[in-house]
């Protein structure tokens, strides 16, 4: 493929110079100082619901976060835990900082900041039209009953599903559940309701005029070529050295910096990013353990070529086929992973776990493993 004339020549790194670079500007060596700023930096968190030995986004977080405490993140999108009736708005719409929606291209629950919302529209679209039973269009009875529940909501205010009366099944695409939460949550899916916040677990939904700030639903929809260039600049932003595609790469050529690595295919890093290259910035000896779908390893093939790990995240491997475990955590000291743990919270007891784990010669798991168990509270 010809190189597009905005791009510039390759720079070549070595592969140590290239680690060093991914793990600062992943937020891994020097942390960012609040929510806003992680969320500004990498355009989105990943939300996951699994709590084994706490929650994706937390763990995420607290490694690239100073001070992050458990819940922090859905501190920053809803404000403080509140026991407020369900109806009642405790978080109003031109405070909000952040909202939940779905990842454009991964399907995936996120917390982006407010200026992603516009970006969102089209694909928020593709899903009220889509036959797809998960989170795709609304059949004839869902219809009637999703005019009723925004009618609810309208009148009595933030509500959940079994808030609403009715007893009807239906199906998600998983499989049956009531018909109200079914349809609350493909109502999400379209951009017709928000979640205003979660109480007990559950999700409180409103509408995005009582959710988002006016001038966020205000902003002006962007054209399918800045919706493409968008989502490809999240790809940077999330993970800050990555690979691009055919279809990718034109897009964003102006903001990109390729990089010639050996043994890796071409990489690609923000042109923002490369005084960071130059920042002599010291590692982190001690080991950490990192999210299974931390922004650094997210991507297998580049993962394998340049830090020698070969990590799958196995929550959805037969038992009998997981080398690591359920949740296994990748363990990283320096710029070398060198091991995981697979722990699981025994809350009842007050203790974390350890079902499984494996370290190189000369490094200790114990001291991360430690710190994990003391960001959850437990022993």
């Amino acid at each position: 493929m010809p190189r597009p004339p905005s791009l510039p020549a390759p720079l070549k790194l070595s592969r140590a110079d290239a680690r060093r670079f991914a793990l600062h500007a992943t937020g891994l060596i020097q942390p960012h100082a609040s929510v806003g700023a992680a969320l500004a930096h990498h355009g989105f968190v990943q939300i996951d619901p699994i709590n084994v030995c706490g929650r994706m986004h937390e763990h995420i977080l607290r490694t690239r976060v100073a001070g992050y405490a458990e819940g922090d993140l859905h501190r920053h999108l809803h404000g403080p835990p509140d026991d407020a009736p369900f109806g009642a708005a405790v978080h109003p719409g031109p405070d909000r900082l952040a909202f939940e929606h779905f990842h454009p291209g991964r399907a995936v629950l996120v917390a982006f900041p407010l200026d992603a919302w516009p970006y969102l529209h089209a694909h928020m679209a593709h899903r009220r039209r889509s036959p797809d039973p998960w989170m795709g269009k609304l059949t004839a009875a869902e219809r009637k009953l999703a005019d009723r529940i925004l009618g609810e909501i309208t009148d009595r205010g933030a509500l959940a599903s079994e808030h609403i009366d009715d007893s009807t099944r239906s199906t998600n695409g998983w499989g049956n559940a009531r018909a109200a939460k079914v349809v609350m949550d493909k109502l999400f899916a379209h951009g017709r309701l928000l979640i205003a916040r979660r109480q007990n677990g559950r999700l409180v939904y409103d509408l995005p005029e009582r959710v988002l700030p006016a001038a966020t639903l205000a902003a002006p929809l962007p054209k399918p070529r800045e919706i493409a260039r968008w989502t490809a600049h999240l790809k940077l932003r999330q993970h800050r050295l990555v690979t691009l595609s055919r279809a990718e790469l034109p897009l964003i050529a102006d903001r990109v910096q390729p990089l010639t690595v050996p043994g890796c295919p071409t990489l690609y890093c923000l042109r923002g990013d490369l005084p960071r290259l130059d920042t002599a910035a010291d590692l982190v000896a001690e080991p950490r353990l990192l999210a299974p779908l931390d922004p650094l390893i997210i991507d297998r093939r580049v993962v394998q070529a340049l830090w020698d790990f070969d990590y799958t995240w196995e929550v959805y491997t037969p038992p009998a086929k997981r080398r690591r475990g359920y949740y296994a955590l990748p363990l990283l000291a320096g710029d070398r992973f060198i091991g995981h743990a697979d722990l699981k919270a025994d809350r009842p007891t007050g203790r974390l776990r350890v079902v499984n784990r494996r370290c190189a010669r000369g490094f200790a798991a114990t001291p991360a493993i430690r710190t994990v168990a003391t960001f959850l509270g437990l022993r």
